[in-house]
């Protein structure tokens, strides 16, 4: 059963456009994300770069004026070569290994290693330059030694004012390339994640975003197509009351037989065209003729079945604008036949239209009774709106079935208003 309180607003499926848009606005908060997530990533490698090259520098400049300022180290290097580097290679060993440094060189005032990693190198002169360093001068920076190029650390050995070695201490670049290496791998997963974290949010805010829009685009749809039946609506009304002037004016200089010719000119009118047994209100035989007429026209005819009756001035004119469309709407769709039956009391109205036609498949009969939803054009679907609304206003009833042709059947039980004019 459909309760005339049951409205359900017509179904409108986003267009083409709708999708393109929603699909642009997720494709440039993605780009907005992997913009943002690459620029903040490029600018944390910078820092972290930068920031592995300073600690290093730190690291092997500490080393190196810690070794320097040891007295072991200040009387080894003015010691023999050979009894300073037994003394200071185990000493080097000890704080390359505890500092992470890949090398501990000591040398004499005349820049010959006293300690090395390699042995082959120790007792030779240094690769580079030591005079700067042996002036007095302190050096970091980048240089290509025996084992390869190395971020290293230089300072002199001082005995009182006097220059009696150097302590140089290096890091491998390569191994500070490594370490970069290692923390731009532990910030990938974190970049991948805050890329995935935003996407799935831009996907969430564009979906909120698309609901949104969709249901501003049916509400848009929806009143166009209000607009649309009302400018209809507002026509015929037109159309109708000058016809009504008309036919008060010809009834009006008593000319019926004019009156009668005009409304056939407007409507096929067959005089009792419908065999209304039991039915002796004029204006819902009056409803009963036009519909067989319309039926006749094209061979089809409408049927009062046995059992029907209706006094007259029991029916009113909300029953009579329920039987008007439902009649309407059968006679449409019907291939041949509509039957009716009207019953009507002093208490109920019961009131059963069915044809021939097609029928209201499964799926589309909890919308019939939408505005605007039929199968004959936009500006249609306004009938059985306006009987949904009568009958629900009085609290009655709608159930649509099946009718015994095999069309529909629509079934209307509604407590009877008093017909305007009709009682004293």
């Amino acid at each position: 059963m459909i309760t005339p309180t049951e409205v359900r607003m017509p179904e409108v499926s986003p267009g083409p456009a709708l999708r393109g848009r929603v699909v642009f606005v997720l494709i440039m908060q993605c780009l907005v994300v992997l913009l943002c997530v690459g620029i903040t990533t490029a600018i944390a490698v910078t820092v972290q770069e930068r920031s592995i090259r300073e600690s290093t520098l730190d690291r092997v400049l500490d080393v190196s004026e810690s070794l320097a300022d040891l007295d072991q180290v200040r009387i080894g290097v003015q010691e023999p070569c050979a009894a300073a580097t037994a003394q200071l290679q185990p000493l080097a060993d000890i704080v390359a290994r505890s500092s992470g440094v890949d090398y501990v060189v000591i040398t004499d005032a005349a820049g010959i290693r006293i300690t090395h990693p390699i042995a082959a190198e120790r007792g030779r002169p240094v690769s580079t330059d030591p005079s700067d360093v042996l002036a007095g001068k302190s050096f970091v920076g980048t240089e290509t030694g025996t084992l390869g190029p190395t971020l290293r650390a230089k300072v002199p050995v001082r005995d009182g004012s006097e220059v009696v070695g150097t302590v140089s201490v290096g890091v491998l670049e390569s191994e500070i390339a490594a370490s970069f290496d290692r923390a731009v791998a532990g910030l990938l997963p974190w970049v991948v994640g805050s890329v995935v974290v935003g996407c799935l949010v831009s996907a969430a805010l564009t979906s909120l975003v698309r609901r949104r829009v969709r249901r501003l685009e049916e509400q848009g749809l929806e009143l166009a197509s209000q607009r649309r039946v009302a400018a209809a609506l507002r026509d015929q009304a037109h159309e109708f009351h000058t016809r009504l002037h008309v036919i008060r004016g010809l009834v009006a200089e008593d000319d019926p037989r004019a009156a009668l010719e005009y409304i056939g000119g407007i409507v096929p009118v067959m005089t009792d065209a419908a065999d209304a047994r039991g039915i002796d209100d004029p204006r819902a035989r009056a409803i009963l003729d036009a519909t067989a007429a319309g039926l006749g026209a094209r061979g089809g005819e409408l049927v009062v079945r046995e059992g029907s009756a209706v006094e007259r001035g029991t029916i009113g004119d909300d029953d009579l604008l329920i039987l008007s469309n439902l009649c309407r709407n059968a006679a449409e769709a019907a291939a041949s036949r509509v039957d009716v039956l009207l019953v009507a009391d002093a208490d109920r109205v019961h009131l059963e239209v069915g044809d021939d036609g097609p029928g209201i498949p499964s799926d589309q009969v909890a919308r019939v009774f939408d505005r605007g939803v039929s199968s004959r054009g936009e500006e249609r679907g306004v009938g059985l709106d306006l009987v949904r609304r009568a009958v629900g206003a009085r609290g009655g009833s709608i159930e649509v079935g099946v009718a015994p042709a095999g069309g529909a059947l629509f079934t209307v039980d509604a407590p009877v208003t008093a017909p305007a004019g009709s009682r004293a």
